[in-house]
């Protein structure tokens, strides 16, 4: 009787007991119209972007030529001090030649590319027998425009005193716009004063 007694209580457990629920599998993704809508979102993202990168692309162009110049002419007026003698710098349409040349040619700016050379007879030219070439710029075509008023549209001359002086002894001075083919304040001035000190402006109105 005792092992029937516990063979009943065990039938009653099993029968008691419940069945495992079966779960069904979770797939993870997207759908179809999910996927659509994350593409037309990026294709939003990506048009309002491009046109903001690629102003800071060209913005950072002028930027950089503006500085390659100015970098240029203050090493000219250094070496003005230094050597105790006239130092010019000229735009000049082949830097890389031996010898290079200076351009007076209007329809050219200082965007082509620029030489710096002693100047002891005070012409402003690059005469290679009996001057030394100091530094060269060569620079490669792009849109950029850096043209200079009057005084200095072909040439900036800077004396031992390290003043700017024209060949005929005046003062010199005058600015550089720097700009590209849009239209507004986005170019770069560079000025120069009768003390041969340079300063840049930003925001200036283009063309």
């Amino acid at each position: 009787m005792c092992y029937g007694h516990i063979h009943t209580k065990q039938a009653i457990f099993i029968s008691m007991a419940k069945p495992m629920p079966k779960y069904s599998k979770i797939h993870y993704g997207f759908t179809l119209i999910e996927l659509m809508m994350t593409i037309a979102i990026g294709a939003i993202v990506l048009t309002l972007a491009v046109p903001s990168f690629n102003t800071v692309i060209r913005n950072d162009r002028l930027t950089t030529r503006t500085n390659e110049l100015v970098a240029s002419l203050n090493f000219a007026r250094s070496e003005a001090i230094k050597r105790g003698i006239r130092v010019t710098a000229c735009k000049s349409q082949n830097p890389n030649a031996t010898p290079p040349s200076c351009t007076t040619s209007n329809s050219v700016n200082w965007s082509i590319g620029w030489i710096i050379f002693t100047d002891p007879n005070n012409n402003a030219t690059f005469d290679s027998n009996t001057e030394t070439l100091l530094r060269i710029q060569e620079n490669p075509l792009t849109n950029i425009t850096m043209t200079g008023s009057l005084n200095i549209a072909n040439y900036i001359s800077f004396v031992a005193s390290g003043q700017s002086r024209l060949t005929n002894g005046n003062h010199q001075s005058g600015n550089i716009k720097v700009c590209d083919d849009r239209t507004g304040n986005i170019g770069v001035n560079i000025a120069l004063n009768n003390a041969g000190r340079l300063l840049t402006q930003q925001e200036i109105a283009c063309p």
